[in-house]
């Protein structure tokens, strides 16, 4: 059966769903829903590893980066060059970016009364990285997948760690080090994948096995692989996060 040609849904969370569902879909598709998950799984990771665990620090913590990554990030990276093919107008996009940066800083401006003036570092160093990295600052010297994996990943371990413990140990930034390499792990499954989804117009070739079977090249074949690699890892990391906030929360 041969697959129809041209771009793919922008994401394995997207459908080609009808116009009359089209407006809540373009919105669920740009809060990148598995990712953000994902990445606030990272925030409570770093929380838990504290010496001290506070339930409303974690709790503001993972909505400060919800706001600017679920919401500015997303929102951000479609309004500079429209991956996810979305209908929303620049205007909202901007307003919505605008919206969840300032709701994130808002936040942590409000948790330095209790964290301490250090947490002003993070929140400078997240702003920086969230408008550099998606909207390819700098002639796009940011974005790239170091920084991805540092933005992404590393950093709101170490940030969650900090508004917990107010200080960083060697611990943190182990965890940070993992965080770090499972979001390069990340970005190596999801580039390709993305530029199948999105650029490819067709694919030809055959597969040919050692016992002379064949097989026609596909872009579902070169797609499954890597989608149920990210899918899988996706709730590995949101089950271990759920299971370290329950632990500290009954050990309390």
């Amino acid at each position: 059966m041969n697959e129809p040609s041209g771009p793919l849904p922008p994401a394995f969370y997207a459908t080609t769903g009808s116009t009359r569902r089209r407006a809540w879909h373009d919105w669920w598709v740009l809060l990148h829903a598995p990712y953000t998950l994902w990445h606030l799984s990272y925030v409570a990771v770093g929380a838990t590893l504290s010496p001290r665990f506070d339930a409303v620090r974690l709790t503001a913590t993972v909505l400060a980066f919800f706001f600017a990554v679920g919401l500015g990030a997303h929102a951000l990276d479609e309004l500079h060059d429209r991956p996810l093919r979305t209908s929303i107008p620049s205007p909202i996009l901007a307003t919505v970016a605008l919206a969840g940066i300032t709701g994130a800083i808002v936040i942590g401006i409000a948790g330095i009364g209790r964290v301490g003036a250090g947490l002003a570092v993070f929140i400078a160093v997240g702003v920086a990285l969230n408008c550099g990295y998606n909207l390819e600052l700098f002639h796009g010297r940011l974005h790239n997948d170091i920084t991805f994996a540092a933005a992404w990943g590393a950093f709101p371990v170490v940030t969650a760690y900090y508004a917990q413990a107010e200080t960083i140990r060697p611990v943190a930034l182990a965890a940070a080090a993992f965080a770090f390499w499972l979001s390069a792990a990340q970005r190596a499954l999801s580039t390709p994948a993305r530029t199948l989804r999105r650029s490819v117009e067709a694919i030809q070739g055959t597969i040919t096995y050692t016992d002379g079977a064949t097989e026609p090249i596909s872009r579902s074949i070169l797609l499954g692989p890597l989608e149920k690699a990210l899918k899988a890892t996706t709730w590995s990391v949101v089950a271990l996060a759920v299971a370290l906030v329950i632990y500290r929360i009954n050990s309390r």
